[in-house]
């Protein structure tokens, strides 16, 4: 009782009061704030596994991160960032060059302008190590193209399913045909790995979930990894804050509150 805690759950967090068992439930750090440790957790378990259980990351690699300025995005860069010389592509609209290349990303690439492979290509002929996709269908395809031979492909989400306000079901079924497939003899041949990641199909796994967030803690506690918070919204803004992610105009994380912040209700008063 008592006790400040960062909590994992599929679903109901938009709520002043949940119940979640113990096992989800980890100490937050000295120094940390709530809105860093809602941005923690889902992201950085996620960028980590996905870089360093699947990946093998090691010194000298290149890795390919789209959607680089959203929650995985920020922190799979900051992960880059604790091994040696690895060089780190990412996607991201070109509004937010700037922000990334200060967060370490050697090559931003605008996928709105350009074809990031190509783009890839003309800085690294031979393609990355590490290629970490959350799109799905055919960038699927040209993620596992782009790979080195031993490279890895990491696909962890769907988000061409999902595209503008609402969903394009003329689209969905175009990206669920396009979805890449490859069998076990096809991938022998290539000498390459893909590999699938979901956190909410870990619920049982909390000795292994347990062990990653240890390893994250210890990094935040060395200054080495900090949550990017792009916005927080008070509950009755949630629209908007939703807005916010599908403009994408977030840079980082967006954060619900139950209440508006205190600085800023005495600023209104003003």
């Amino acid at each position: 009782v008592g006790d400040k805690v960062m909590v994992l759950a599929r679903s109901g967090l938009w709520q002043e009061v949940v119940n979640v068992p113990v096992s989800q439930t980890f100490l937050m750090p000295e120094g940390m704030s709530f809105e860093e440790a809602a941005a923690l957790l889902v992201n950085y378990i996620t960028a980590y596994m996905i870089l360093f259980d699947f990946g093998n990351l090691r010194p000298n690699q290149s890795v390919l991160i789209h959607m680089a300025a959203g929650g995985v995005g920020t922190a799979a860069i900051q992960l880059c960032k604790t091994v040696e010389n690895v060089t780190i592509f990412g996607t991201a609209s070109a509004s937010k060059h700037e922000a990334l290349k200060e967060g370490g990303v050697a090559h931003p690439i605008d996928y709105r302008t350009t074809d990031y492979a190509e783009e890839v290509r003309k800085i690294s002929p031979k393609g990355v190590d590490i290629v970490l996709d959350p799109l799905g269908g055919s960038d699927t395809s040209k993620a596992f193209n782009l790979l080195k031979p031993m490279g890895k492909l990491i696909t962890y989400g769907v988000a061409n399913l999902l595209t503008g306000q609402k969903k394009n079901l003329m689209a969905m079924a175009k990206t669920w045909w396009n979805q890449f497939s490859i069998n076990a003899l096809q991938l022998l041949h290539h000498n390459k790995a893909v590999c699938g990641y979901h956190l909410g199909y870990m619920d049982e796994e909390s000795e292994l979930v347990g062990g990653v967030v240890a390893k994250l803690i210890n990094l935040y506690s060395q200054g080495k990894i900090k949550p990017k918070i792009d916005s927080v919204w008070p509950f009755d803004q949630v629209a908007d804050a939703m807005r916010q992610m599908q403009e994408k105009k977030n840079v980082g994380k967006v954060i619900l509150v139950p209440e508006a912040p205190k600085e800023e209700s005495k600023k209104e008063e003003n």
